[in-house]
């Protein structure tokens, strides 16, 4: 079994600090197989139907874990998933419990009242930069065409019967199970052309004739789409200035596998690695930052910043995705520079080998790897 090493030390650091740890992110992206390689653990299927009458009394059940560390998988197949943490936490801190399962129960109301300030939290993306380590295949072409979800990314060729079936499983399972709606097609054929066109900027209205819907639906689907990681919607960074755009989102797909996929690209051009590379940085900044609110900035003359993050809303950080180097312009981040004049200006790119800064009319702007740039960020 793969040791994804990176994600097990964020489990027993979070585990450390409080018993109770909520594991998401989408399905096949390897919960269970996470799981099931930490040590010493106890791990139950909830949906195996025995495993759930045995836990139709708590109580009971966890007087049987003290002292031990569990994992629920799947923990939605439970009737009531909140309850059995919530004992947990309020009368056993002695047990560990990793829960998974779908990821729109971590985002329910109900289970955040419950377990507020008893929980971790941890998002499992797909594979990231530590994950090619570990799977001795850090080569990013191979990445990018096959994804990062780990039984595509291993198979001997793209699975693409699997990524159909992958489609049907999440909305049987995971949008009708918690949604409960309808118009399958719809929702599939609006899930399809926003892989097409991962990465732009977003109009609802576009969606609502080749979908057969109206913008009200749409605006929901998306939301759906949203609440269980399988589409990011990276909102515009404004000011409410008259020059810049304060309501179009960018959405981009979960997976590079999947846009390649929809896109038809079997093999990569030269011009495809920009926006691939665009898209595993974004997934990079979400494994190791955890931060969903992503940004970026666009001006009504066309200057845009692929990523702003806003830590220190007085000092937002200005990220530009460079496949090489020598790509870079510096002209928006000077147009950005000169309505937000504090911050720092990142350019990443795949060949930078070590890190170097050049100032552009006053506008200083550092050059750096992504481990680099991930580093920096978490010192910020």
């Amino acid at each position: 079994m793969i040791q994804r090493q990176f994600w097990l030390n964020k489990i027993k650091d979070r585990l450390q600090e409080r018993s109770i740890l909520w594991l998401s992110g989408v399905r096949r992206v390897g919960k269970t197989m996470l799981c099931q390689s930490i040590p010493k653990i106890e791990y139950f299927d909830c949906e195996l139907p025995g495993v759930r009458t045995m836990m139709e009394d708590p109580q009971s059940f966890l007087e049987d874990m003290k002292g031990r560390t569990i994992i629920l998988d799947e923990i939605h197949r439970l009737s009531n998933p909140s309850e059995i943490l919530k004992i947990a936490a309020d009368h056993y801190p002695d047990i560990k419990i990793v829960a998974t399962g779908s990821s729109t129960l971590g985002a329910s109301a109900k289970f955040k009242d419950t377990l507020t300030g008893r929980k971790h939290e941890l998002w499992l993306t797909p594979m990231n930069s530590q994950d090619l380590i570990g799977f001795d295949r850090p080569e990013l072409p191979h990445r990018f065409i096959r994804g990062g979800l780990p039984p595509f990314f291993l198979a001997a060729s793209f699975p693409e019967r699997d990524v159909q079936e992958w489609m049907e499983a999440y909305w049987a399972k995971d949008i009708q199970e918690l949604f409960r709606l309808e118009r399958r097609h719809s929702f599939l054929k609006f899930a399809e052309l926003l892989m097409i066109q991962s990465g732009g900027i977003f109009e609802a209205t576009s969606f609502t004739r080749p979908c057969e819907v109206s913008r009200t639906t749409i605006s929901n689907y998306l939301a759906v789409l949203e609440a269980t990681f399988v589409m990011h919607v990276i909102r515009p960074f404004s000011s409410y200035r008259q020059t810049e755009i304060i309501s179009a989102p960018r959405v981009y797909a979960f997976d590079t596998g999947f846009m390649c996929y929809y896109r038809g690209w079997q093999t990569l051009r030269q011009d495809d690695y920009g926006t691939l590379w665009e898209h595993y940085v974004l997934n990079e900044l979400h494994a190791q930052t955890q931060f969903r609110k992503i940004m970026y900035w666009r001006d009504k003359r066309g200057h845009e910043i692929d990523f702003i993050l806003t830590k220190r809303q007085s000092e937002p950080v200005a990220i530009e995705c460079k496949w090489k180097a020598a790509d870079f312009d510096a002209t928006n981040i000077k147009s950005f520079r000169r309505q937000y004049p504090k911050g720092n200006n990142f350019v990443v790119s795949s060949d930078i080998k070590k890190s170097f800064s050049r100032s552009y009319d006053n506008v200083q702007v550092r050059f750096v790897s992504l481990a680099e740039l991930i580093k920096t960020l978490l010192t910020l």
